[in-house]
């Protein structure tokens, strides 16, 4: 079986509206990987469903994702855009994942840990289980790297430790052990009204965050009532401890603009806030504007985003379905 040399997987959930951390944090970073990497960008739908989603919701949030994608700039015709629950070897393989993975590591998890809180016990086990369809996603496409914030390093290290230990098991060299890209400024946003806390759609507050379907005006609003503090803003990246509010606009200046934190720091040294939100709010809206104007009209033509799914749907499968079959053989498995 021919391996890839830079293959990628990586997908957003359609649990609910698109903002900038999801922008930033993962779509924005897509783009510039589509040159020089075979990319697989996948809407993880299987994964949203470990919280309960609204089925009258969930088929038109999968399509937003979508034109996300396509109105940020990934090429459909350069790369494969598809549904994750639309190609069953994901799941397949996940299921002989889980044979693989140690209950020990996934107690290690601690995104779990966060997200089930003290409601371990009534949590769905697929909630528990995600990291073993992480690796799945990524390693039916045999990708050698994968792009991930810090919140999904340790699932990477996961997905690591499953293809080892799978390719140990059986003495193959079947799956790569894939390496993480993490890019530059902004790899996790938090939110507006609190700098400790990420970026989420969950908050009670429209004002902690900024989403892709936002107005201009209300961007603006938002980024002008982002908490800060009374300091002007630091001379140096090292006068920011205990100012976390700073540290985030800064980071998400630095990201929208393609530039370094230390570059944003020393332009605005000494400045007040009310400066520099003027100039993020605008530099915010000119690159986000022409995203959401896109996007609206891409949702505006439902059978062009079935038709990008439907063909990437079937290029997922033709490159999944024989990793699957050698997985099959491998493991023992009669074949068809």
């Amino acid at each position: 079986m021919d391996k890839p040399n830079k293959r990628i997987l990586s997908g957003v959930q359609p649990s609910g509206d698109l903002h900038l951390g999801n922008y930033l944090g993962a779509i924005k970073n897509f783009v510039s990987l589509q040159q020089e990497y075979e990319c697989f960008f996948c809407v993880v739908d299987l994964h949203a469903i470990t919280v309960w989603q609204d089925p009258n919701v969930l088929a038109n949030k999968t399509r937003e994702v979508t034109a996300a994608f396509i109105a940020s700039g990934i090429d459909p015709k350069k790369n494969n855009i598809f549904v994750q629950s639309q190609v069953p070897q994901h799941a397949q393989l996940a299921w002989i994942f889980n044979c693989v993975a140690r209950m020990g590591w996934l107690n290690r998890m601690t995104q779990f840990k966060d997200k089930a809180g003290k409601n371990s016990e009534n949590v769905s086990v697929g909630l528990f289980s995600y990291p073993t369809l992480m690796a799945a996603d990524i390693l039916i496409y045999l990708a050698t790297h994968v792009p991930v914030g810090d919140d999904q390093k340790q699932h990477l290290e996961l997905t690591r430790d499953i293809a080892q230990k799978f390719n140990n098991d059986f003495n193959t060299d079947l799956f790569p052990i894939p390496e993480p890209l993490i890019f530059g400024e902004a790899t996790r946003v938090m939110s507006l009204r609190d700098g400790s806390k990420k970026m989420s759609k969950s908050d009670p507050s429209d004002y902690s965050r900024i989403m892709l379907t936002d107005s201009a005006e209300n961007i603006i609003q938002k980024i002008k009532k982002a908490k800060t503090d009374a300091e002007p803003l630091p001379e140096n990246k090292n006068n920011l401890d205990g100012r976390p509010e700073a540290e985030n606009l800064i980071s998400i200046f630095a990201s929208l603009q393609n530039s370094s934190f230390e570059k944003v720091i020393s332009e605005y040294a000494g400045k007040d806030f009310a400066t520099f939100k003027k100039d993020l709010a605008d530099l915010s809206v000119s690159k986000l504007e022409p995203i959401t104007t896109e996007m609206n009209r891409l949702m505006n033509d439902i059978s062009y985003i079935d038709s990008i799914l439907n063909t990437g749907k079937e290029k997922a499968i033709s490159v999944a379905e024989p990793v699957l079959q050698k997985t099959k053989q491998i493991i023992g498995f009669l074949s068809k």
